[in-house]
């Protein structure tokens, strides 16, 4: 008997996570712009210890055990057919194939700034960026970090961290930085960024350049639309939140008005027979937060049901972002709840306990050891 087939478009984060849990079950295709997976968190990491970030978020596919029975295609998808039920991608080539699904997964993500982008890439063009970003912050004497996010917020604490003598500035619009945390989160990551020299700029409001896409790292001033002087500084990092969804391959009747795919609660896309979407592309609810809050299981359950003709279960967001802020640490890594209090797995912890056994063996349900090619 023919198993059915499941196309994840997108194996970043949450569409390898759902490949994983599909994969016993059905015959599972994954599409990914990247030979591996290249995850988008831990921006501060990344830039302020690049090797030690890819050892955790840059792993070739084939490491991972739970994808042996996944067959992965690199390639840009750039359309869709309802009606005939297949996916075309585009190979690095130039040469374009079909992918027919039963189901098709969007976990497609989106695209914010130049650490997170839909570029075809190699795992060694991945770590060549990699490199030329951190040199070009270990070269400066000043950083300007532009944002309240939790990525601007990540990135200037490691920074700090990792260059103490580098002056390190910090600019967002509103009165506190992580407006999607609890207040109390804010309270301990500030005190946090102080102790580490870190300056705080509220009300700030940066004015970007015309025509600029975020794409790099910048240099000279930066202007404020709030009136405030301009901020000079040998080197300027934009995580303004402007988030693109990596949709231009799908029909816009999927598509809310800002491009991102509407869903039911049960994560299925609206007015698409057996077409589901998960992570930062879906719009759950203002904080598209099921790339967060692991709906990878809960999707795949779905995709099961929906195959064997079951009702569906519903998707629950939460109302606040939660999870680590600043990422691994020398204490650890401090983790906050919805409600803005937070605890800590200490230091000793992370490559004994959380890594090894929570994280690569719990979540992701075994990875090889890195052969020293392709991560």
């Amino acid at each position: 008997m023919t198993r059915p087939r499941v196309v994840v478009a997108g194996l970043g984060d949450t569409g390898l996570l759902t490949a994983r849990h599909l994969s016993r079950h059905v015959d599972v295709v994954g599409i990914s712009t990247k030979a591996a997976l290249v995850s988008g968190q831990e921006l501060g990491m990344r830039l302020a210890r690049p090797d030690e970030w890819a050892r955790e978020y840059l792993i070739g596919f084939d490491r991972y055990r739970k994808l042996d029975g996944v067959r992965t295609v690199q390639g840009t998808l750039d359309g869709l057919s309802l009606a005939d039920r297949v996916v075309s991608v585009r190979l690095p080539d130039g040469t374009s194939q079909t992918e027919p699904y039963d189901v098709l997964v969007i976990a497609t993500g989106v695209t914010n700034g130049f650490w997170r982008r839909p570029d075809l890439q190699s795992p060694r063009e991945v770590a060549t960026a990699l490199r030329a970003a951190h040199e070009q912050l270990a070269a400066a004497g000043s950083i300007n970090v532009i944002g309240g996010g939790a990525a601007a917020v990540n990135a200037a604490a490691n920074l700090a961290l990792a260059w103490p003598e580098t002056r390190v500035a910090l600019y967002y619009p509103g009165d506190r930085a992580l407006p999607q945390h609890h207040p109390r989160a804010w309270g301990t990551v500030s005190g946090i960024l102080t102790r580490r020299g870190v300056s705080l700029h509220p009300g700030h409001r940066a004015t970007v350049p015309p025509g600029f896409e975020l794409d790099h790292i910048t240099t000279g001033p930066v202007a404020f639309s709030t009136g405030q002087p301009d901020a000079d500084a040998d080197a300027t990092l934009w995580a303004i939140g402007r988030v693109r969804p990596n949709t231009g391959w799908m029909p816009e009747s999927l598509l809310d008005e800002a491009g991102f795919v509407q869903v039911t609660p049960d994560l299925a896309v609206a007015g698409a027979s057996g077409v589901f979407a998960i992570g930062d592309v879906a719009a759950t609810d203002p904080l598209r937060g099921s790339a967060r809050n692991r709906a990878d299981r809960l999707l795949a359950d779905n995709v099961r049901r929906h195959l064997s003709g079951q009702p569906l279960r519903t998707y629950r967001p939460r109302r606040r972002r939660w999870g680590s802020v600043l990422g691994f640490q020398p204490d650890g890594l401090r983790v906050f709840t919805p409600s803005g209090r937070s605890f800590r797995f200490p230091a000793w912890s992370i490559q004994t306990v959380l890594q090894p056994w929570i994280v690569r063996r719990g979540i992701y349900g075994g990875i090889r050891p890195d052969d020293g090619g392709a991560r």
